[in-house]
């Protein structure tokens, strides 16, 4: 097993938490979900957390979670859809990890969470269109700090966790 940890990035709702988790079981590893964390260590969920005490806190509680994430070894890690945007963010992932960013069409990522209402950066009529907006925003940052980039617009769960543990294998 390798030592390396390897780190979803991406959009919510590209399937970083489902193929993940699905990718760290079939490959005997563990698996880290950034948001997760947070939950856990604040006690609410991460859309209380915005609603609550703002997304800057909730950014602050993210950099202590990617950082300690970063910290293990042979790790699946999933971050949240906006941990790419901090630059110590992404330096302590790349410290120890490969980045993948799993890229998906905005009209994939609606059909995906069109039924999800705790999405704290999607509330408002137009989803689709928040949805455009934030992608179009961070996708330069999802780029930037890719070392792999794979298309999963058209791709299912189960195929992207084969496609993580593709990568995975070639980063040993």
């Amino acid at each position: 097993m390798s030592t390396k940890n390897l780190v979803l990035t991406g959009f919510m709702g590209c399937g970083k938490s489902s193929a993940g988790a699905l990718a760290a079981i079939r490959l005997g590893c563990p698996f880290i979900e950034t948001d997760e964390m947070i939950e856990k260590r604040a006690g609410i969920s991460v859309s209380e957390i915005f609603k609550k005490h703002g997304e800057e806190r909730f950014r602050k509680l993210e950099r202590q979670a990617v950082t300690e994430a970063a910290a293990g070894s042979g790790c699946i890690i999933a971050t949240g859809g906006g941990a790419v945007k901090d630059a110590d963010n992404v330096a302590a992932l790349r410290k120890t990890g490969v980045i993948i960013y799993l890229k998906c069409s905005a009209e994939k990522i609606f059909e995906n969470i069109k039924e999800d209402g705790t999405r704290p950066l999607l509330q408002g009529d137009d989803k689709l269109e928040r949805i455009k907006e934030l992608l179009s925003g961070r996708e330069c940052f999802y780029e930037g700090s890719a070392d792999v980039t794979l298309d999963v617009t058209s791709l299912t769960i189960e195929e992207t966790a084969e496609e993580i543990i593709r990568v995975y294998g070639e980063c040993r």
